[in-house]
């Protein structure tokens, strides 16, 4: 936001971001599986992705108060970061400890999964961004997609409660908003097809983008796709593009097998 608005006491205006991604891979082989594995291993650990939850806090002016991470077997992990808007110093006594409630939370959640017939192998992330006060996570949308293989992305934006002008008059939305796209490069936007389902009377936006090509080399795991015959190339992509319709759609539309 360019200009702060004048309130009367604390902004008390919540602000949650919900960002969804789904990364569809190609995997038949045991060596392919191993090879996706190794690569969920190396991109999705907790480690990478409490470092990504740290620069989206440093991003939107935040301060981390505490971290909490976990790696999960065989694939996955969690990571939950409670934020500040501004450094907090937290007054102890006994067993208790006693801080402001001008705190919000960063999490991110990872969810694999495996068609057991057709080797498609989707790798869901959730992030879910929530601050209070004059903070919005907006901001982060294209360091968030251009952080993880997007293929699909899903996002909601909500802003609940309501603060003061000085004047005593309510606010219900402290900044301009008619889309989520509006926050997010037109670069990156020409990459994907997007639609928008907004109820703009409760300050609620989602926004879902589907990659627009499939570069079948990059959905493959050290296979040469030019040793693969053409049918099977068309299968596979042919493949691939049902599971990224389905999940864009939120629809089984096409036959299991």
């Amino acid at each position: 936001m360019k200009e702060k608005l004048k309130l009367y006491g604390f902004n008390n205006l919540t602000k949650s971001l919900s960002f969804n991604i789904y990364d569809v891979c190609y995997a038949k082989s045991e060596r392919e599986q191993r090879d996706y594995i190794a690569y969920i291993d190396e991109q999705y650990n907790s480690e990478r992705l409490t470092n990504i939850l740290i620069n989206l806090t440093e991003m939107i002016g935040a301060q981390v108060l505490s971290i909490s991470k976990q790696d999960y077997e065989p694939q996955g992990a969690s990571v939950n970061i409670m934020i500040a808007e501004e450094k907090m110093i937290p007054s102890i006594a006994g067993d208790t400890v006693h801080a402001h409630l001008d705190k919000s939370h960063v999490t991110v959640h990872t969810y694999p999964e495996f068609h057991p017939d057709k080797a498609i192998a989707t790798f869901r992330v959730d992030i879910d961004v929530s601050t209070c006060g004059e903070i919005t996570p907006l901001s982060t949308l294209d360091y968030l997609i251009g952080s993880f293989d997007s293929d699909i992305i899903t996002m909601d934006y909500r802003v609940r409660g309501f603060t003061r002008d000085i004047n005593g008059q309510k606010i219900f939305l402290d900044h301009n908003i008619t889309s989520i796209q509006d926050y997010i490069d037109d670069e990156t936007l020409k990459r994907y097809d997007a639609i928008d389902i907004n109820v703009y009377q409760s300050n609620i936006f989602h926004t879902k983008m589907l990659i627009k090509d499939i570069d079948l080399k990059s959905y493959l795991f050290n296979t040469d796709i030019y040793e693969l015959p053409p049918k099977t190339r068309l299968d596979i992509t042919n493949d691939l593009r049902r599971e990224m319709i389905e999940i864009f759609s939120g629809q089984a539309i096409f036959p299991a097998n």
